[in-house]
């Protein structure tokens, strides 16, 4: 990926140089046409394209706009409940992640979403202990964790 975007810059500079024009759009037209010819020469470069881990990274904070907005709006309806009928706990949650970077992403996304809270991780990093404001099934929060934040971490990472 560092080699991609090397290569990219250094066509930007080229183009810059061969245009006699020494200015920001320059820069980027230069840069633009980078992407292309790196676009075409992607089986000959090492690694997948590194504009498909930006978009990805992109997706991920998207992802996590969302459900940010929907359990806000969950805890909300919640709150102004006259008489809720909640049942908060804590459930273990066996994850994929290996690398300690992918698991404080996941902790701090789960943390971060209201009505949820990261406890604690296991020794052998494969389980995250998570306290939830509302637990109606502890299945059905485990699937929609491993289908969002868990699979969005993972075609960031890997």
């Amino acid at each position: 990926m560092a080699f991609q975007i090397v290569i990219n810059l250094i066509i930007a500079m080229m183009w810059m140089f061969l245009s006699e024009s020494y200015s920001i759009s320059s820069f980027i037209a230069g840069y633009v046409l980078g992407i292309l010819l790196l676009l075409i020469m992607r089986r000959l470069l090492p690694g997948r394209f590194y504009l498909e881990r930006f978009f990805k990274i992109i997706q991920l904070i998207l992802l996590f706009i969302k459900e940010l907005i929907k359990s806000n709006i969950d805890i909300v309806k919640l709150v102004y409940t006259p008489k809720p009928d909640i049942e908060p706990g804590i459930f273990a949650y066996e994850t994929e992640l290996k690398s300690d970077w992918e698991l404080t992403l996941l902790a701090n996304l789960i943390t971060l979403t209201p009505g949820t809270l990261s406890v604690a991780i296991s020794n052998d990093n494969s389980t995250i202990y998570i306290h939830a404001m509302d637990i109606d099934d502890i299945d059905e929060s485990i699937q929609s964790i491993k289908n969002t934040f868990e699979k969005a971490i993972m075609e960031v990472t890997r």
